[in-house]
């Protein structure tokens, strides 16, 4: 187990301020030094601001978005997150492919979906097709694709996630997260466990363990920087080797290939035994199944058992959505906006977070090897797609309430 990120929040407005970023840089260098003595692995720092258009117009957004970049990579940070555009913001959308384009290392998002004026919550069809265009566009910021691996669409994301693509903040007053990389926890909990139980016991208590170690930590930063802790997202995020893949622990409960029967099961259980577990939580404490980064998922994927409608499956029970899925490079719009789509109206029926992070590769074909030169990512093959143009009532400009399932319907 280690931390993926340290996750600094703050708003440093624009013209940002540097007392602000200064502030964040003697943060964060501090905040890493007290993680690695309490014998914790750092994989990230990272930044996450107030949503970008509360901050910027559209015309400045990518001055905004390359000059901060390189303002808080000097500070120590190794990403930054500019948050979403909402639904009512639509005009921001298009401006996120030219943000992209102009940095590195920086990560936005857009909402499918919103609130509405009652308890409930809405999905945008508008939001949904500009999604699908940003992803569409952005496959061609680079021959490989790769710019997409900075945006994802969102729905029914709060604040606080310490994991990018989602991550964003609220409020005026600096915070930190931790996001933690630990499938090799469930890996190991399910290794030579006399019993189901048994594993779910030790994966508990191995999360509740580590917990209260980068708890004590975390302690130790809130009292000197007087700095509000949101918590931990242990999200079973896996890397790609097999003893911290995701894939591995499907594997070891029982299932013989992560995409057969039984999967559905397996995904439910680990969660469920991660929300048994006693800590102070943030984000999405789910189950993340990024294809190219779990090198499992990424075998099953390419040997045709793992498809993009067992990943949305699982998001039914579990799952964080669809993260780093590889496309066709030709895939249109309109069929990223079908599948975008199920995702929003998923996360409102279950009243759950879900995002959608989709990867067309220029030039790629379904079934066809995909080879990205990035540590993070595992070999796999391109997934197909099977869907079509949404048609009729589809192809409106309305907002569609549903609620979830447990609530009345009047």
């Amino acid at each position: 187990m280690r931390i993926r990120s340290i996750t600094y929040f703050c708003t440093p407005q624009w013209p940002f301020s540097e007392q602000v970023l200064q502030e964040a840089g003697n943060f964060i260098r501090n905040a890493r030094t007290v993680f690695i003595n309490a014998g914790f692995e750092v994989q990230t720092t990272r930044l996450a601001t107030t949503p970008f258009p509360e901050m910027v117009s559209v015309q400045e957004l990518p001055e905004m978005a390359h000059r901060l970049e390189g303002s808080i990579i000097s500070e120590s940070f190794d990403n930054l997150s500019l948050g979403p555009a909402r639904t009512d913001q639509l005009e921001y959308y298009p401006a996120i492919i030219d943000a992209l384009a102009g940095t590195q290392a920086t990560f936005l998002t857009a909402m499918l979906t919103h609130p509405s004026a009652v308890p409930y919550s809405s999905l945008s069809l508008p939001a949904v097709r500009a999604c699908a265009e940003v992803i569409t566009k952005a496959s061609t910021v680079s021959p490989d694709g790769f710019a997409n691996l900075r945006f994802a669409a969102l729905a029914n994301v709060g604040p606080g996630s310490p994991f990018f693509p989602a991550a964003y903040h609220e409020g005026s007053r600096p915070a930190f997260a931790l996001a933690i990389e630990a499938a090799d926890l469930a890996v190991s909990a399910f290794d030579q466990a006399p019993s189901l139980a048994e594993a779910r016991h030790r994966l508990t208590t191995s999360i509740e363990e580590n917990a209260r170690r980068l708890e004590a930590a975390a302690g130790d930063l809130v009292r000197t920087f007087s700095i509000e802790f949101k918590g931990l997202d242990f999200t079973l995020a896996p890397f790609p080797e097999a003893l911290r893949s995701i894939g591995t622990a499907f594997e070891r409960m029982g299932v013989p290939a992560v995409g057969l029967s039984g999967s559905l099961a397996a995904a439910a259980i680990l969660t469920e035994t991660l929300g048994r577990a006693r800590y102070t939580r943030t984000g999405f404490n789910g189950l993340m199944m990024p294809v190219l980064e779990d090198s499992v998922l990424a075998a099953r994927a390419a040997q045709g058992l793992l498809t993009v409608h067992d990943l949305l499956m699982y998001s039914s029970v579990c799952g964080t959505g669809l993260d780093t899925i590889p496309l066709p490079g030709d895939t249109p719009s309109e069929q990223l906006a079908a599948l975008l789509l199920d995702i929003a109206a998923l996360a409102l029926r279950l009243n759950k977070p879900l995002t959608a992070r989709l990867m067309p590769v220029p030039g790629k074909a379904a079934g066809e090897d995909t080879h990205f030169d990035f540590a993070y990512f595992a070999h796999s093959r391109i997934l197909s797609l099977p869907a079509s143009h949404l048609n009729s009532y589809f192809t409106g400009d309305e907002s569609i309430e549903i609620r979830p399932i447990n609530r009345p319907l009047f």
